[in-house]
């Protein structure tokens, strides 16, 4: 897998802004990444430390619309500690 495919998308919710003040960033990545690929792709794409990663699994939930029913698909998301002093410009200002 490519540096550049393991990260999808910040995940930005009110819980993890407050995470943010304890140095920890919240990342949807994909599913067959492990800890050492997120941790390579975060400190290569932002140019930063990475103390730990915590996986985090989200399983699927029904979903419905009337008589119609489906479910939102399964996703991983992954909360990256970085060293202190450290910061991603990505997540400033929200």
């Amino acid at each position: 897998m490519h540096i550049y495919e393991v990260l999808r998308r910040p995940v930005i919710t009110e819980k993890n802004t407050d995470l943010m003040d304890r140095n920890k960033f919240v990342f949807e990545t994909e599913k067959k990444a492990t800890k050492a690929q997120i941790k390579a792709a975060v400190e290569k794409v932002f140019g930063v430390t990475v103390v730990s990663v915590n996986v985090i699994t989200v399983p699927r939930r029904p979903r419905g619309y009337g008589r119609l029913r489906g479910h939102r698909p399964a996703w991983k998301k992954a909360i990256v500690t970085l060293k202190p002093g450290d910061k991603i410009e990505v997540f400033e200002g929200v």
